[in-house]
């Protein structure tokens, strides 16, 4: 009986370390939960300081290739958002993995990277593009949208949650783009009150 109980017991290691090398496992649900908090703030910034919210697709682009009269300032507190967003998540990622015992910047995490690098990069290119054809009302649901497929290409790397985070994303990202006037609404659903909730499931399901 008990050669059968270190028998399953070895399984479940070997099957623990094969998981440990395939998969990022040192993502922190805290850095979900700053994640949501930035997004928030960022959110409630634009629409009641720079009064951004877009209620039509278009508008007219302005002479000689310029932003749209106000879009600067909403441009850097969506910067803002980004950076912090990005730091928060590399710091407390990097410390749990310190913890585990573990490094952080690693062949599946270079994987992973690739990986959500790819529809990032697109959809950040089509933002330059809206934003040169006036089409300002679309900027803040495709963000969502090739977020949302970033997470979901990424996800065969990561916990399985992070595709379920995805698919939401994409669908908060298509329905702004139907609804243009509440594009900024699905966006702080999607980047705000998703992220903290999936933080606070991945925090005590995983790091507790």
């Amino acid at each position: 009986m008990k050669e059968e109980q270190d028998y399953i017991q070895d399984i479940a290691e070997m099957r623990s370390m094969m998981e440990r090398s395939s998969r990022f496992l040192s993502l922190s649900g805290f850095a979900g939960i700053m994640a949501g908090i930035y997004a928030l703030a960022g959110a409630f910034i634009v629409y009641k300081v720079f009064h951004f919210n877009p209620d039509q697709l278009a508008y007219d682009s302005q002479p000689e290739g310029l932003l749209p009269a106000g879009l600067l300032p909403v441009i850097f507190v969506a910067l803002g958002v980004l950076v912090l967003a990005i730091g928060t998540a590399v710091i407390l990622s990097s410390k749990k993995a310190h913890k585990r015992r573990e490094k952080f910047w690693n062949s599946t995490t270079k994987r992973l990277v690739y990986h959500m690098a790819v529809p990032l990069v697109a959809g950040g290119l089509l933002v330059l593009i809206l934003l040169a054809k006036g089409f300002i009302g679309l900027i803040a649901p495709c963000t969502l949208l090739f977020y949302g497929l970033a997470l979901y290409n990424a996800s065969k790397f990561t916990y399985e949650e992070v595709k379920s985070l995805g698919l939401i994303n994409i669908v908060l990202g298509l329905t702004g783009c139907y609804f243009v006037q509440y594009g900024l609404l699905c966006w702080a659903i999607g980047f705000g009150l998703v992220h903290i909730i999936y933080g606070i499931y991945m925090h005590y399901r995983y790091e507790r």
